[in-house]
């Protein structure tokens, strides 16, 4: 397993610890009209346990689910640089 991602949000500390399983379960549940449920949904698999609860105050906000897997994801997930070759 790697090193949990800890987030300062709101003044508090909250880890999370993505796998691949999640991150794939996120991006193929996630469709045009549907994006805060499986945000929603990929934060409560990969919170660590401890800090739960602190999430789940967060979710309440507005945005927040989506705001947060954003962050998580641009560290579990960072973008590749591609160019194309002809």
């Amino acid at each position: 397993m790697s090193k949990p991602i800890t987030l300062e949000i709101a003044g508090k500390d909250i880890r999370f610890e993505p796998n691949m399983t999640a991150y794939n379960g996120f991006i193929n549940e996630m469709a045009m009209d549907n994006k805060v449920a499986p945000a929603h949904t990929y934060l409560r698999r990969i919170v660590v346990k401890d800090d739960i609860e602190a999430l789940d105050e967060l979710l309440q906000m507005p945005g927040a689910a989506l705001q947060i897997a954003t962050s998580i994801n641009d560290q579990y997930a960072p973008k590749l640089e591609i160019s194309v070759k002809n």
